[in-house]
């Protein structure tokens, strides 16, 4: 069954989110080739010491240590989440696949931000027998200024 574009502009959150130093530095390490281990990993030689050491960190260009950008997704997908398994949509998880997502960081991760993340459905597509359906999503810091915003797709088999 098709996916009713009268859903476009359905919202979604607020939903919160604390960045931990030792979940960024874990990330950091296996999205880099390292095995994490309860903080306890050795990163890899090539990551730049802004991702887990605060001594280093502390005297670079952010002042701390920053969040691998990509970790954003941690929490800036929620969202998405929500909307893919809402109800009244009535989407069949076992026909969607993750189309694609896009990332903008307008300002640095560091621990201990709050994240408040919200976001709506922008578009609702059909092509054939798939529907499409994006979701935009802002997250926005302790300090008011948006730190990400993101963009993902899901591509939904209908027929």
């Amino acid at each position: 069954m098709a996916l009713d574009p009268g859903h476009v502009g359905r919202s979604y959150g607020p939903y919160r989110y604390t960045l931990g130093l030792e979940k960024m530095r874990e990330f950091a390490y296996a999205i880099s080739g390292s095995t994490p281990m309860l903080g306890l990993g050795v990163p890899p030689k090539d990551l730049d010491p802004l991702f887990y050491d605060e001594e280093k960190a502390k005297a670079g260009p952010y002042g701390s240590v920053i969040a691998f950008p990509s970790f954003a997704v941690t929490f800036a997908m929620a969202p998405f989440g929500a909307a893919i398994g809402d109800p009244a949509l009535g989407i069949d998880l076992l026909r969607l696949v993750h189309g694609e997502q896009e990332l903008e960081f307008p300002e640095v991760m560091r621990p201990n931000d709050v994240m408040i993340t919200t976001g709506r459905i922008a578009e609702i597509t059909a092509k054939r027998a798939l529907d499409f359906m994006t979701i935009e999503s802002e997250s926005v810091n302790q300090h008011g200024r948006v730190a990400v915003r993101g963009r993902w797709t899901a591509v939904i088999r209908n027929g």
